[in-house]
């Protein structure tokens, strides 16, 4: 079968022949139809991703949507090594098997449920998020980041506050919901005063993608707000700018943050079903918003070397594979 298969650690997919999957017990067969390039996906293909098995060659993908044996059309996450989405059949877990709404159309669905389920499963399973609740977005002109501005906001969130390095950026994540922006400047003492001044009103959860210096400057803020301040409920969930910290054992010791992660691993699998059902669910009633590029999975290569930007880069499988 015609798959995005990874030779070697580092190499980018090549559109090539893979040996065909059959389902193990709990597993069900996908014909697919859409699968996204998303860092996660880019990661374990470079080998670099803590979740990546390091078994080459194998096909590229973590998610995607397809139709299962009996006609059902679901998203589908974490296909077996060496299987993966990027391919015309693949196997995957039953449990994370799930129903795709029917006005939801293949590429929004395969762009949309993993960058949206990390906030999603953040606020709902790990941070607990409350209606009215004050959410701090760190690294929010990103692709997940924009989605978490929104939903946040969807989830009943009263105030959100949207941190990025792009300034033109963030004027754009102020269109989705964000209330307050805070440009990520390298001076880090006017950086954290003006994280100290949102926080001296109050933040309840912070979502960081980004890690590094500006999650330093976060969480040194949280603790200086004093006592006074509300407990906070720190979710790490991305490392775009550095996978290490240096942090201060008296920021923990004298404040009241809750530091935690969420991802695989942290999530259950039923907890990480649940959250991908309710997302889609939501993209079509509320209206998310992420762009999508959609390319034949035998472009691959181009499609791999062009990169994401901001939205997804989606792989369609179909007519042109059988035709192959």
């Amino acid at each position: 079968m015609k798959s995005a298969v990874v030779l070697q650690a580092g190499q980018m997919p090549v559109y090539a022949d893979f040996q065909e999957p059959a389902p193990a017990a709990g597993e069900n067969r996908i014909i697919v139809a859409a699968a996204a390039i998303s860092p996660v996906v880019r990661s374990r293909a470079a080998g670099t991703h803590y979740s990546a098995s390091n078994q080459f060659p194998f096909v590229a993908g973590i998610d995607g949507v397809g139709r299962l044996d009996d006609g059902r059309r679901v998203y589908f996450a974490m296909p077996r090594a060496p299987f993966g989405s990027m391919a015309e059949r693949t196997v995957a877990p039953s449990a994370l098997c799930v129903t795709v709404p029917d006005d939801l159309d293949d590429v929004t669905a395969a762009a949309i449920a993993n960058p949206g389920m990390s906030s999603w499963a953040a606020y709902k399973q790990r941070a607990r998020l409350k209606a009215g609740e004050t959410v701090l977005v760190n690294g929010a002109t990103g692709t997940a980041g924009r989605l978490a501005v929104q939903i946040a906001k969807h989830l009943g969130a009263g105030k959100v506050i949207a941190t990025g390095r792009n300034v033109e950026s963030l004027r754009a994540v102020e269109a989705l919901g964000a209330d307050v922006t805070i440009p990520l400047v390298e001076d880090d003492n006017v950086l954290e005063e003006s994280f100290k001044a949102q926080f001296a009103v109050g933040v309840d959860v912070v979502i960081d993608y980004l890690w590094g210096r500006s999650a330093e400057r976060l969480l040194i803020a949280g603790a200086k707000a004093g006592a006074d301040a509300a407990p906070i409920r720190f979710v790490q969930i991305g490392s775009v700018s550095g996978a290490d910290i240096t942090l201060p054992s008296a920021v923990l010791r004298a404040s009241a943050i809750a530091l935690m992660g969420s991802g695989i691993g942290s999530i259950r699998l039923d907890g990480l079903a649940q959250s991908i059902g309710e997302l889609l669910q939501a993209t079509v009633s509320v209206g998310l918003e992420i762009s999508t590029r959609a390319v034949p999975l035998s472009d691959v290569e181009e499609a791999w070397a062009g990169g994401n930007g901001i939205g997804r880069t989606v792989l369609t499988i179909g007519r042109r594979e059988a035709a192959d």
